[in-house]
């Protein structure tokens, strides 16, 4: 049975499944170890040091040619030096003769970035895309993107898995009658998230029209639908500095919700945000472990976070067997 969607599959019989190498990057060790627990692997060996002067020391110490490798690194703060690992570790697994790589990113950094708003501005997401490939990637396996196009800016295969099996089995303990919860998107871009999750949930959905003024800055001004005596669930894919999930708190208790929760894959959390948090009227934060939380989020009773490592071990596992991980993309 698939340990995600609840599925029966046959995993082929391969001669080669022995060749199966999974690594790790420093940026979520907790979670690489996890998949491979799951995937029925251990890690194999990379010494990620530093030099003196802060450049990246990395050294293969498993033999891996000819071999299916994944490398699991999630680009999360700080991410300028959690990408250049990547990199670095990349490359030195295509010098090292690997058959296949495959950059296993949890969280792709970046991703906000994803488009021209203003003139001369980059699009980083696209770059960064670029980077991966070039330093040795075959392929890419990364979970909820903040834009869907982004699987486009990739020369390469992408499969792009989503927390929503994860964070719907979870929902289905805490979630009321039917009518009784109202799933809101903080903005027009998630509705086709919120619909999807309304729609396993047997919820209504709403709607909040935010302004963004600024980088990390937001106003929500006005609320489309209802939640009068309702119980509210905001989803959005990230949180970072929780602006717009406490603004969007208020909103909704100022309009009738009975209560709020919210429900994000990725917990950035940076700056004000866990305190934010802690202050708001939000009842719970529920997070998924692509990225790890600071020691201050973990003291946070409010937030509570699930894995997505059984997901990503059975897609490893699926595109290791070259079988279909088409059910995982749900």
């Amino acid at each position: 049975m698939c340990p995600v969607t609840g599925n029966r599959v046959h995993h082929k019989n391969h001669e080669t499944s022995s060749h199966l190498r999974i690594f790790s990057g420093s940026s979520n060790l907790a979670l690489a170890e996890s998949i491979a627990k799951h995937a029925g692997e251990t890690l194999s060996k990379a010494n990620v040091a530093r030099f003196s002067d802060g450049e990246i020391n990395l050294e293969i110490q498993d033999n891996v040619r000819g071999c299916d490798v994944f490398v699991i690194q999630s680009t999360c703060p700080p991410t300028n030096e959690n990408y250049m690992e990547l990199f670095i570790m990349l490359d030195a697994l295509k010098r090292a003769s690997a058959a296949r790589i495959t950059a296993v990113t949890p969280y792709y950094g970046y991703a906000r970035q994803d488009r021209k708003v203003a003139p001369r501005a980059p699009i980083s997401a696209k770059v960064m895309a670029d980077l991966i490939t070039v330093s040795g990637a075959d392929r890419v396996l990364a979970v909820d993107l903040h834009a869907g196009q982004i699987q486009g800016f990739f020369d390469i295969p992408v499969d792009h898995l989503f927390s929503m099996p994860v964070l719907i089995n979870y929902l289905k303990e805490t979630v009321t009658g039917e009518g009784e919860t109202v799933i809101v998107s903080p903005d027009a871009g998630g509705v086709e998230r919120a619909r999807a999750f309304a729609k396993r949930l047997g919820a209504s959905i709403a709607i909040i029209d935010k302004r963004r003024n600024a980088p990390n800055e937001a106003k929500a001004l006005h609320l489309i639908g209802g939640v009068d005596g309702k119980n509210a669930i905001i989803l959005d894919d990230l949180i970072d500095t929780a602006g717009t999930l406490t603004q969007a708190v208020d909103t909704l208790l100022s309009h009738g919700a009975k209560k709020v929760s919210a429900c994000a894959t990725h917990p950035v959390l940076s700056g004000p945000a866990v305190e934010r948090i802690t202050v708001s009227g939000l009842q719970e934060l529920v997070v998924t472990d692509t990225i790890p939380l600071s020691p201050q989020a973990r003291k946070c009773r409010k937030i509570k976070q699930l894995s997505v490592a059984p997901l990503l071990a059975e897609a490893i596992k699926r595109i290791h067997g070259n079988d279909s991980v088409s059910s995982l993309f749900i």
